[in-house]
This record gives C-alpha cells, structure tokens and sequence, in this order.
C-alpha cells in the first residue's frame, strides 16, 4: 500500500512538473475551432470528431454564415446538412445527431445550451470529450478533462496513465491535477502533440518535456542505424 502511495505521489509531481513545462511553452494555447455562439460551437466539436480542426473551420465558415441557432439547424432537411459536411469524414452519424440534437436543444432546453455534464449528455453525439469541450469553453464550466486523441496520446507517453479507454485516461488525469488545471490541459496538450509529440515522428530532441517523458528518445528517429 506504501509502495502505491509513492508511486502516485512521484506521478503526480511529474504530472505537475509536466504542466508547468507546458504553461512556458504554449502561453496562449486555446480551442482551435471557430464559431460565433454556443450552439455553433458545439456544432464545430462534433465535426471535429476524426478531422482535423482546420477543415472543420473550411467546412463551418459558410454554413455559420446562415444557420446560427439550434432553431436554424433543426429545420434543415437531413440530406442537405450531410452534403454541406461530407468533407469532415462520418458525414451520416454527425448530420443525424447534430440535427437530431439542435432539436433537443429547441424543445428541451428552450433552445439555450445546456449548462450541466448531465444535460450535455443527453444530447445526440455528446459525450464527455465533446461535453468538456463545449462546457469550458461557452460558460467555464469545467467538469473534467476533454481526452482527444492528441490528449489520449501524450497522457500514455508521459506515464500519466495506463488506460487506453479516453474515460478511465480522463479520471487519471484529474486524481493528478489540481481542478483549477484541468481546462487548460487539454490545450496545452493537444498543442505538444501537434507541434511536437506527433503521433508518427515525434521530436523528442526539441521537446521541453525530455527529462520528464519516460517515452523519450524511444522512436525510430533516434534509433541508431546498424
């Protein structure tokens, strides 16, 4: 039982040291997505599922130019929404639930976003990831950290946890955080996995986190050649 307790502490301050190497790096670090109200922006994180932030926003830029409202959206014909979102990938599945969703939101919610994790949850094509996004940033309610696939994959690198299912990576990363962190996290790290811990070629010769990364150096990159 000892044993487990320095193990969790020694993560912990790894976790801390971790982050504050991060709030160095990425000073501005933010969502990337862009939109003009709440419901926009969940919209925008729905898409974002398996595509890139920039196409989202190449995607969104006209179709936010007409549809602003859950009301707006709910009225849309279904064929004609996955047409307008096809180049996102899983164009069927996100036009379903967003639809379906904008119509929740209009006959549930009075047509306002939700404020809560439980009522986010409710909605068609929300879970905590899309939840924890669209909760921090339309009102700062922070409920947890959203586990994208960049945050899924710095958390296992850095032995920040050893799940690989985006819920149990979530509950580890706030047993080892302050709550006051937890939004900005997801940021700071979603920021290192793009601009350095790639997912196929990560620089672990720039990295601000070298020392810290029980991953480091380990790739093919810096495998000496025979």
């Amino acid at each position: 039982m000892q044993d487990l307790k320095k193990v969790f502490f020694q993560k912990q301050k790894r976790a801390q040291n971790i982050l504050r190497a991060l709030d160095k790096t990425y000073l501005n670090a933010k969502i990337a997505l862009n939109y003009g109200n709440n419901f926009q922006l969940l919209v925008a994180v729905i898409l974002s599922a398996q595509c890139t932030d920039k196409k989202v926003n190449e995607v969104t830029k006209l179709i936010f130019r007409k549809y602003k409202t859950a009301e707006d959206f709910a009225a849309l014909p279904l064929k004609k929404f996955e047409k307008m979102i096809r180049s996102t990938g899983f164009y069927r599945a996100k036009a379903k639930n967003i639809l379906e969703t904008a119509k929740i939101i209009r006959d549930k919610f009075g047509g306002k976003l939700p404020r809560t994790m439980p009522e986010m949850l409710t909605l068609k094509g929300v879970a905590r990831k899309t939840a924890n996004v669209v909760l921090g940033n339309a009102y700062g309610v922070v409920e947890g950290i959203a586990v994208d696939t960049h945050v899924r994959r710095l958390s296992q690198r850095l032995g920040l946890t050893e799940k690989d299912d985006p819920v149990k990576i979530e509950q580890d990363l706030m047993k080892l955080l302050p709550k006051s962190e937890w939004f900005k996290t997801t940021y700071r790290l979603i920021d290192h996995g793009r601009a350095i811990c790639t997912a196929k070629d990560p620089r672990c010769d720039l990295c601000p986190l070298s020392k810290l990364c029980p991953s480091s150096f380990r790739f093919p990159r810096f495998k000496k050649s025979s």
